[in-house]
């Protein structure tokens, strides 16, 4: 039985979830040619401890940074580090705060400079997928309700779906049940009520679905090395219509993503 949450945990949540995203728009002003992984993890780590936060994936398990950035190939659990993107890349950079004794937790995959056409397609397809989950995630649905509307997306326009990853409860801890797979059936799984916290979460491929775990026991990586892009919001289930707790508009309404 998944416990709804009160509206007093809700506002603690809301607060954790603009916190993860206006952390997300400062990471995505730093995204250029030139710059370090390990810089955008500095801009992120110094941010959300200025205002007050914790950078929850910091120590998580031995994780060593407090952001993971994917570059290119990794779908998640990228370590940060001495690689300097280069235009055409893309980076996925997936944040956690700890505040208050509740989380937040939002990703969303950063173009390099310019990138070509499938690249960009993967991004706009995939970001497109997630809202599409969010718009099943109503109270009466079940979770493979929102994995449906995220897979039957995307593999419409060719691209795949991971299945070795999901999303996620969220609360006082930062991975809570229900899980909430990319894919599923329609009307299967945990039945949705009002109140429950989801962290939707597509990582979707530009090729085969498959994926492997890297040496250091945390990044994984497509297996036929194309592209990976991954994005990430928190919303609550209500009726009619999710309410999101977590947005993009930080970073795309100030114009610094252009769709």
């Amino acid at each position: 039985m998944v416990k709804p949450k009160t509206e007093e945990e809700i506002e603690l949540l809301r607060e954790n979830a603009i916190l993860v995203s206006k952390t997300l728009a400062e990471v995505g002003k730093a995204v250029a040619p030139g710059v370090t992984t390990n810089e955008l993890n500095r801009v992120a780590e110094t941010f959300i401890r200025d205002h007050g936060a914790i950078p929850s994936f910091l120590g998580f398990e031995g994780f060593p940074a407090a952001i993971c950035a994917s570059v290119n190939d990794v779908v998640v659990h990228g370590f940060p580090s001495d690689y300097v993107l280069k235009e055409g890349d893309i980076v996925s950079a997936d944040i956690g705060t700890l505040w208050k004794g509740y989380n937040g937790d939002s990703a969303y995959t950063f173009p390099v400079g310019e990138v070509d056409a499938e690249t960009r397609k993967l991004l706009d397809v995939t970001k497109a997928s997630l809202y599409k989950g969010i718009e099943a995630a109503v109270v009466g649905n079940r979770i493979g309700d929102i994995g449906y509307a995220v897979q039957s997306y995307v593999e419409s326009f060719g691209f795949t779906v991971v299945r070795e990853l999901e999303g996620h409860g969220l609360g006082k801890e930062m991975h809570e049940e229900p899980g909430v797979p990319n894919f599923g059936r329609k009307g299967k799984g945990t039945k949705l009520v009002d109140g429950m916290v989801l962290c939707i979460e597509p990582m979707i491929n530009a090729g085969s679905r498959g994926v492997y775990l890297a040496r250091n026991g945390w990044a994984v990586r497509t297996s036929d090395h194309r592209n990976s892009a991954h994005y990430e919001l928190t919303v609550v289930v209500r009726n009619g219509k999710a309410e999101q707790l977590s947005t993009f508009d930080f970073i795309e309404k100030d114009g610094m993503i252009k769709f």
